[in-house]
C-alpha cells in the first residue's frame, strides 16, 4: 500500500468519527430538552441517564467480541446506520405528534447500543491503519475534535434547532450519523487478522467463549487492568462531582449560574490542549508520569473547589486536570493499540470500557448521597482524597518502562495459554468454570 493511502484512510476515519460526534453532540443538548418538555417527574428525567449509560453495562462486551469477528468497517457503517434509523423514526414520531417519555427512551437505549459497537471498532481501527510513531498524534487529533464538537459546536446547535422544532434537531442528528456511516464505508477491509482468526475457521467458537477469552487476556494484563483501574478512579469520583458542580458554584461560591457555562468550557479547553499536545509531550515526559498527574491534577482541583472560594484558581485547576486527564486517555489507547493483538483488541477495548464507564452511574449515586448527607463540599473533599490513595496504590507501578515493555512483548496468554484457553472452551467442563473469578 502507498505511503499515502494510510493517512488518506485516517483521514477518511477521522472524518466519519467527526460526523458522529456532531451528531452526538446535536442529540446532547436535544435529548435533555426533550424530556423535560414531556415530563417533570424528576424520577423520569433522571432515568435518562440511565438509558444512556446503560447499554455500556449490557452491551460492551458483545460489540467487543463482534469487532474481533467481523469487518470493522462494516461495524462502523452499520452502527451508524442503525442510530440515524432510530431517531429519524423518533423525529417522524415527534412531527406527527406522538409524544411519549418511552419513545425518547427505546431511541436513547438503541442509540447507545450502537455506539458500543462503533466506539469498540472505531478504537481498534489506527493501529491498522497507521505505524506505532503515529498513534499519539492520531490519537489526539481523534480526541481533541471529539472534545471541540461535543462541547461547542454540537450541543449549541441541537439546542437552536430544538427551539425551532422538535424533530429538527433529531432530522440533522440522524443525517450526521448517516454521512458517517456512509464515510466508513470507504475505508479499506479491516477484517480480523492473527492465529486466533484463522484457528476460529477451523474451529469455530461461541460469541460467550469469545467475550471469555478476551476478558481473561485484559484480566491478566497486570498492566492494562491497572491502568483501568486508575481511569475508573478518574470517571467514578468526577461522576460524584460532575452532576454537583452547578450547586457548589452557586452556592458556596456565590457565583451567577451565567458563570457555569465557565465551569464547562475551561475543562473542555483542557482537554482540547492536552490532546493536541499529546504527540510533544508523552515521547518527552513519557507516560508513567502522565498516569500519576491523571489522578493527582484532579485530586488537586477538587481539593481547590471543595476547601476554597477563589474561582479564577478554581478554574484554572480544572483546566490543568483536564490536560492531565487528556494525556491519559490518549496514552492508554495508544498502550492497549500497541500492545493487544489485533485479533484481541475489540474484546479488550470492551472489557476496559465496560470497567472505566461502567463506574459512572455508581460515582454520580454516591457523590449525591454524600453531597445530601454531610454537604455539597463533601464530594469534592472525598474525590480529592480518593484520587490520591488511587495514585497510591495503583500508580506507582505504571512507568514508563514498564509501558514500553507492554508495548514490545505481549503477554502470555496471548500465545500459548489463549490457544489453550479457547481449545477448552468447547468442553463443558471449562465452559462451567469460566473466569468468574477473575472478573
Amino acid at each position: 500500500m502507498p505511503a499515502a493511502a494510510p493517512r488518506r484512510s485516517f483521514t477518511v476515519l477521522w472524518a466519519s468519527q467527526a460526523s458522529s460526534n456532531l451528531a452526538d453532540g446535536l442529540l446532547q443538548a436535544a435529548a435533555p430538552l426533550l424530556v423535560a418538555t414531556l415530563t417533570r417527574d424528576p424520577l423520569l428525567v433522571a432515568g435518562m441517564t440511565v438509558v444512556q449509560f446503560l447499554p455500556w453495562l449490557v452491551a460492551t462486551l458483545p460489540a467487543g467480541a463482534l469487532a474481533d469477528r467481523m469487518d470493522r468497517r462494516r461495524i462502523l457503517a452499520a452502527g451508524n446506520c442503525l442510530r440515524a434509523a432510530g431517531f429519524a423514526l423518533l423525529a417522524v414520531a415527534l412531527a406527527n405528534g406522538w409524544r411519549h417519555v418511552a419513545l425518547l427512551y427505546a431511541a436513547v437505549f438503541l442509540a447507545g447500543c450502537a455506539e458500543t459497537m462503533v466506539d469498540n471498532a472505531a478504537l481498534t481501527i489506527p493501529p491498522r491503519l497507521l505505524p506505532r510513531e503515529q498513534l499519539e498524534r492520531a490519537n489526539g487529533r481523534l480526541f481533541a475534535t471529539q472534545s471541540v464538537i461535543n462541547t461547542f459546536i454540537g450541543p449549541p446547535a441541537g439546542a437552536a434547532l430544538f427551539a425551532l422544532a422538535a424533530s429538527a434537531a433529531f432530522y440533522t442528528g440522524a443525517a450526521a450519523f448517516t454521512l458517517a456511516g456512509l464515510a466508513a464505508l470507504l475505508l479499506p477491509a479491516l477484517r480480523p487478522t492473527g492465529e486466533e482468526h484463522e484457528r476460529r475457521r477451523s474451529t469455530p467458537t461461541t460469541i460467550t467463549q469469545d467475550i471469555r477469552s478476551g476478558w481473561a487476556h485484559f484480566w491478566r494484563h497486570n498492566l492494562l487492568r491497572r491502568v483501568a483501574f486508575i481511569s475508573a478512579a478518574i470517571n467514578f469520583f468526577g461522576a460524584a462531582t460532575g452532576g454537583l458542580l452547578v450547586l457548589l458554584i452557586t452556592g458556596p461560591y456565590q457565583l451567577p449560574m451565567a458563570h457555569y457555562g465557565l465551569f464547562i468550557a475551561v475543562p473542555a479547553a483542557g482537554a482540547i490542549a492536552g490532546s493536541l499536545l499529546a504527540e510533544h509531550v508523552v515521547p518527552r515526559i513519557g507516560g508513567g508520569p502522565i498516569t500519576w498527574l491523571a489522578a493527582l491534577a484532579p485530586a488537586a482541583s477538587y481539593a481547590i473547589l471543595g476547601l476554597g472560594h477563589h474561582t479564577p484558581l478554581a478554574l484554572a485547576s480544572l483546566f490543568c486536570a483536564a490536560i492531565a486527564t487528556s494525556l491519559n486517555q490518549i496514552v492508554v489507547s495508544t498502550l492497549r493499540q500497541a500492545a493487544v493483538p489485533d485479533e484481541l483488541l475489540g474484546r479488550v477495548t470492551a472489557a476496559y470500557r465496560l470497567v472505566v464507564l461502567g463506574v459512572v452511574p455508581f460515582g454520580a449515586l454516591a457523590g449525591g448521597l454524600l453531597g445530601r448527607s454531610l454537604g455539597i463540599r463533601a464530594p469534592f473533599i472525598a474525590a480529592a482524597l480518593g484520587l490520591v490513595l488511587a495514585a497510591l496504590l495503583l500508580a506507582s507501578r505504571v512507568t514508563t518502562q514498564a509501558l514500553r515493555d507492554a508495548e514490545t512483548t505481549r503477554h502470555p496468554s496471548t500465545e500459548v495459554q489463549l490457544r489453550t484457553q479457547v481449545a477448552a472452551a468447547v468442553t463443558p467442563g471449562a465452559r462451567a468454570q469460566g473466569h468468574a473469578g477473575e472478573g
